[in-house]
């Protein structure tokens, strides 16, 4: 065995053992849903890379759900655009294109700025409490940052960005949110190292947090817009060059 082969190996274990404990930490009402939201956060954690094919015996046993279950598990993620079934090959995750990014994005504009903006028009006022988990995000990012943790890092980015659209305290937002931002963990794989995909918005995270919390919210949204608008021509930009 590769020294490539061994480490692509230990990494599937390492995840296999992750998605173990996440089983123990399920609420076991639904085991078809516990098991895709367990997978779901594997692609959105950045664990379950492009072009990866999921195991049906490792998966099994991992999960501790009958095989009926998980390829119930699996249709779910299908549905959702997150797996593939490939015809007398099995079931793999997919890899995204430049079209993805730009529909991804467009979505993420019409999500994030929009709630961002309502926040002005909001009654009751929001409760500086329901920042504190952007708050923690932002401070997890930086922490992450200063210890060259950058998985970690895009793990705190990506809950900044779903605490976010949580704001609007929209069971419907928050579904597709989970949706859209597994599907974009699976795109940002196409830059070419974690520090270079998150370090240039750690700071820019921080200065949206600072106007929410400054009640700045036209603000908020228009740095967020630019935002969004730059780091779609990054993952374009990243595209071409490969």
């Amino acid at each position: 065995m590769s020294t490539s082969q061994r480490g692509d190996d230990e990494g599937r274990q390492a995840w296999l053992r992750d998605v173990a404990a996440d089983v123990a930490r399920q609420d076991r009402s639904s085991s078809a849903e516990r098991a895709a939201n367990i997978l779901r956060r594997s692609i959105t954690e950045g664990a379950l890379r492009p072009g990866a094919q999921l195991s049906e015996i490792e998966l099994t046993e991992v999960l501790d759900v009958s095989r009926n279950t998980l390829r119930e598990a699996f249709r779910l993620l299908t549905h959702e655009g997150l797996l593939v079934y490939k015809l007398h090959r099995g079931v793999f995750v997919p890899e995204l294109d430049e079209r993805d990014v730009v529909d991804l994005y467009r979505l993420r504009r019409v999500l994030e700025v929009d709630v961002v903006r309502g926040l002005a028009n909001r009654s009751p006022e929001l409760p500086e409490e329901r920042l504190e988990p952007l708050q923690a995000d932002v401070e997890a990012a930086e922490a992450a940052a200063l210890a060259g943790r950058w998985p970690a890092a895009g793990t705190a980015n990506m809950r900044f960005h779903r605490h976010l659209i949580g704001l609007a305290d929209s069971a419907r937002l928050d579904d597709i949110t989970g949706r859209l931002l597994a599907e974009l963990r699976l795109l940002f794989h196409v830059i070419a190292t974690p520090q270079e995909l998150y370090e240039p918005y750690i700071a820019r995270n921080r200065g949206i947090f600072e106007l929410l919390w400054e009640r700045k919210y036209d603000r908020a949204a228009d740095q967020l817009q630019v935002y969004l608008v730059d780091s779609e021509q990054g993952l374009l930009d990243a595209f071409k060059a490969r």
